[in-house]
């Protein structure tokens, strides 16, 4: 690994405080083009660069490899007064927008409903489900709660991506179903989500829950809460907020939902629709 490579990844992780993943995504993606080549990144023209880029067909790996170079040679450029840390900057590769899989509250609540209460593993999956698309939390964010992160009806989000601390107002329906599974659960933790020996739940355990009732993914629950929000009007910024993204750009993939309900709305109200 290149001695400018390693000054990147010390300054996103001591400076920029990125998440361990992220990091882990930006320590593969460079070090295995200076690998494929033997050689600094700093030492490779762009049609060097181009050339290894062109073995991905994915257009989202290809734009997530785009966006680690972009963001090193940018670090490179500010840092290092050397020629080969020109300016240089990658164009993503354009990938068609589409419609995040969502699942309407009629649904959710209906499946949930059809959980056997009767066990305090029950209760545990009820309030679960029911909590993720309460908040819209990340699954990872869900299972790293502590029943001290609840304070009255806001929940304190503390291991967030990037770090980023956030409040979120919790539903009263999501809250009570919490104290039901917290009465009956016959451990004791400090964390909230427990499995059926009493430590915390693991994102396989989670997302079979949500397979098993919902026949979906623990992501689309955060995706239905985002929709939910805007198609009952909420801002842009105020769910860029609650979902804890970094960017608005981010959240802009619910643009279209946005534009869509607002035609709906005028073709059933407007006189001349």
């Amino acid at each position: 690994m290149s001695s400018e490579l390693e000054a990147f990844l010390e300054f996103i992780t001591i400076i920029k405080a990125l998440s361990k993943a992220s990091i882990e995504a930006y320590t593969n993606d460079l070090s295995h083009i200076e690998e494929y080549y033997n050689t600094s990144l700093l030492q490779l023209d762009e049609i060097r660069v181009l050339k290894y880029l062109s073995r991905f067909e994915n257009k989202r790996t290809l734009n997530r490899k785009l966006s680690s170079l972009n963001a090193f040679y940018d670090f490179c450029h500010n840092e290092f007064e050397k020629k080969e840390a020109q300016k240089r900057s990658f164009k993503f590769s354009k990938i068609p927008s589409t419609l995040p899989k969502h699942l309407s509250y009629e649904k959710i609540m209906n499946d949930l409903n059809l959980i056997d209460k009767s066990s305090w593993i029950g209760l545990r999956d009820y309030a679960l489900l029911l909590f993720l698309y309460a908040t819209g939390l990340r699954i990872s964010e869900c299972l790293s709660i502590e029943h001290n992160d609840l304070e009255g009806q806001w929940l304190r989000v503390r291991h967030t991506k990037g770090d980023k601390e956030r409040m979120v107002p919790v539903a009263k329906e999501a809250i009570e179903a919490i104290k039901a599974y917290e009465n009956a659960c016959p451990f004791e933790s400090s964390y909230m989500w427990l499995n059926y020996k009493g430590k915390t739940l693991s994102r396989i355990s989670a997302y079979k829950a949500c397979k098993k009732y919902l026949n979906n993914s623990p992501h689309v629950l955060r995706h239905s809460y985002a929709t939910a929000l805007i198609i009952g009007g909420a801002d842009l910024r105020v769910v860029q907020e609650l979902l804890g993204h970094a960017s608005l750009l981010t959240t802009q993939v619910y643009t279209h939902i946005q534009k869509q309900n607002l035609k709906d709305t005028v073709l059933r109200h407007h006189p001349m629709a």
